[in-house]
């Protein structure tokens, strides 16, 4: 697959990669200098997010272990409990935020690991870099960059993470391609994301606002799977959380998203030998 080549989940409907990519440097860039969560900006709904946490499988002791600003509400899962984590592992964190995930990740692969988070937005990375100083993450650093250009050497990652970014990226298989480029042979990619149940109403596909919060810029199960596989990863799993509707649906006041998306848990391996 080249990066021209459509997707079954695009459409003349959705919005070019230009306008993708604004509304979306445009709503995080917002989110980091406002401090506000996923919820709206009068962060009226931060103990909810917690609640969702705790729900997508955060445990206590992982949201009290992390301290600044570094939990924004902004996931949809957690990528480093569907993954195995080990001491020394080097760890990357795709569209990384304030680096809640990151910073989760550092306890798991101790002072020998290494985890570098990647975010588009200049603002975001400043905010993560301010919480590296606040949790004294002597093992974690944040890099600028686009999740299809990442800023980070081949085969130099043992395990890619992400958390509700990768469908923000209207060129997903380019993404797929560079976490692949990334891992060593062996290596594990283990996302967090939404994808598309259903096809969506066209105004929610040509609607910078749901495209940036999640929605808008969703694919089929079948169009992931594709797409890893023609990365060159094995063992893809593409697993549907059926418990995440009920928050799914507190994303939009006017309609029930739930009835187009689904989180679900993404994975996929790198051969630890080449065919």
């Amino acid at each position: 697959m080249t990066d021209n080549t459509s997707t079954d989940d695009a459409d003349e409907g959705r919005l070019d990669s230009a306008e993708q990519r604004s509304a979306v440097r445009e709503r995080y860039t917002r989110i980091a200098t406002e401090s506000s969560s996923c919820c709206g900006d009068d962060n009226s709904c931060n103990e909810a997010s917690t609640d969702q946490l705790r729900e997508l499988g955060y445990s206590d002791d992982d949201l009290g272990a992390v301290d600044g600003s570094a939990n924004l509400g902004l996931g949809c899962g957690n990528p480093t409990a569907i993954t195995s984590l080990a001491e020394g592992d080097t760890v990357l964190d795709l569209g990384s935020g304030g680096g809640f995930d990151c910073f989760l990740a550092a306890r798991e692969v101790g002072t020998a690991g290494h985890v570098i988070g990647v975010d588009m937005t200049p603002e975001m990375i400043e905010k993560a870099r301010e919480n590296v100083e606040a949790n004294d993450a002597t093992n974690v650093e944040f890099r600028l960059g686009e999740i299809e250009h990442l800023p980070v050497a081949d085969e130099s990652v043992d395990v890619v993470l992400s958390n509700c970014v990768v469908n923000l990226s209207p060129d997903k298989p380019r993404v797929f391609r560079e976490a692949y480029r990334v891992l060593r042979p062996g290596g594990r990619l283990a996302i967090s994301d939404v994808v598309l149940t259903t096809e969506l109403p066209t105004d929610l596909q040509a609607d910078p606002t749901s495209v940036a919060a999640c929605v808008g810029g969703a694919a089929t199960i079948s169009a992931l799977e594709a797409m890893l596989t023609e990365a060159g990863f094995t063992d893809v799993s593409v697993e549907p959380k059926a418990d995440s509707e009920e928050f799914i649906r507190d994303w939009d006041s006017e309609r029930d998203l739930s009835d187009y998306i689904v989180a679900a848990t993404i994975e996929g391996e790198k051969p630890a030998t080449e065919p």
